[in-house]
């Protein structure tokens, strides 16, 4: 599993291996600021991060 979060310390805390940052506390996967077009590229590349940690043995966090 993954999990995507700007609040590293609680990921941790419950036990997350994989965990990428998110944008914002707010907006953890989008910005809100953005056009839609670019919202949707910061979306994507948030899931590409997240793909390649769950295809990675490693543990992170």
């Amino acid at each position: 599993m993954v999990q995507i979060t700007s609040a590293l310390p609680i990921a941790k805390m419950v036990g997350s291996n994989r965990v990428v940052l998110g944008h914002g506390i707010i907006h953890v996967a989008g910005d809100a600021s953005l056009s839609p077009e670019d919202e949707k590229e910061l979306r994507r590349e948030l899931v590409k991060k997240a793909l390649k940690a769950l295809q990675s043995t490693e543990k992170q966090g």
